[in-house]
């Protein structure tokens, strides 16, 4: 039986990328489609201005879109994924929780507050009980659950497996691909032929959700992780994959060849979304690359190259992530998928 589910900022890029996950998901259902109150009463074919790579799904194209609030979704829909710009997601999402919504949100609002889940399921998905905690302090009868911000959830992953060396210090430098700023975010006069070293934001949420992600639920709250991290961040004129480069140094000396089989032997998880394996190691000394390696495991897939010994004794490599698939849509919907696997939907 399929769960009817509804995408809050389904015209947006991010929200493009859902329904095309959803349209085809076996165990999904779209239900309701919401945009701003310029977009409602139009059909989604015409409020979209659909943009991704694939044809609009025939399901969705003449579905109504309706304004971003509960009353405008139907009741019987038990789950939505959010793709709202973090300043109208903090204002509608409690709304919709209060009114007993499970949301699923990409949007960068409440992604550090204490009592609310941020979660890539291979890593953390004990962090979901947080939701109990949630809910007997906001007395609340639905959910927020966020995925971290994009550059995060590219090499996050790639420092779990390292943990028990005893991760200590982590320095991250990112290229990101402009689609990460969203169809209207970057002009082509800004970026051809340029970098920008700097992104309003960026760093800081590197620095913190990582920290999040790595630490342990104690029952009642996440106790983050004291390893110290710190990151640059730059746009670059690719379309979609971001690019990271990644020093660590652990308590513990490992290897590159011991690094890359622990990240290669690190577990998945069993979602229908979820890639298998979940990080790819590759052996070319000049990859991944965003245009050659951004869609292994249909999008949802890390890959790592370039492992080395640092010059300072610890390890250096390259990971990259489908930015708006795993980096945004994929790990909403994936988390959505664990939402329903542990009951909370």
């Amino acid at each position: 039986m399929s769960v009817r589910v509804g995408i809050l900022g389904a015209t947006g890029a991010v929200g493009q990328r859902l329904v095309e996950l959803l349209a085809p998901h076996p165990s999904f259902e779209i239900a309701s489609v919401t945009a701003s109150e310029s977009s409602a009463g139009a059909t989604y074919r015409d409020a979209a201005k659909w943009r991704t790579g694939s044809p609009i799904p025939d399901a969705v194209a003449n579905v109504e879109v309706v304004p971003t609030e509960p009353s405008a979704v139907p009741d019987d829909v038990s789950l939505l994924f959010s793709a709202l710009p973090s300043d109208v997601g903090a204002r509608v999402e409690p709304a919709f929780c209060e009114a007993g919504y499970v949301v699923s949100s990409n949007a960068s609002n409440e992604r550090m507050a204490d009592d609310v889940p941020l979660v890539i399921p291979e890593l953390n998905a004990d962090h979901l009980a947080l939701l109990d905690v949630q809910r007997a302090e906001r007395g609340w009868d639905g959910a927020l659950v966020k995925n971290p911000n994009c550059s995060t959830i590219t090499f996050v992953p790639t420092l779990a497996p390292l943990s028990e060396y005893g991760l200590e210090r982590v320095h991250v430098a990112t290229l990101q691909a402009v689609s990460g700023a969203g169809y209207d975010g970057v002009s082509s006069m800004e970026i051809v032929d340029n970098a920008l070293p700097h992104i309003g934001g960026e760093a800081e949420k590197l620095e913190t959700e990582s920290r999040k992600l790595l630490g342990s639920f104690d029952g009642s709250a996440i106790d983050h992780h004291d390893v110290t991290v710190s990151a640059s961040v730059n746009r670059i004129p690719t379309l979609d994959g971001h690019l990271e480069n990644v020093w660590v140094e652990t308590d513990d000396d490992v290897t590159p060849e011991a690094a890359a089989e622990a990240m290669a032997a690190y577990p998945g998880i069993d979602l229908h979304t979820a890639p298998d394996p979940f990080i790819e190691v590759l052996s070319e000394p000049d990859r991944p690359q965003p245009r050659l390696d951004r869609n292994r495991g249909d999008g949802m897939a890390v890959s790592v190259g370039g492992l080395e010994s640092s010059a300072t004794g610890g390890l250096q490599y390259n990971c990259l992530a489908h930015n708006t698939i795993r980096g945004a849509a994929g790990a909403s919907v994936l988390n959505g998928e664990l939402l329903v696997d542990r009951g909370y939907v």
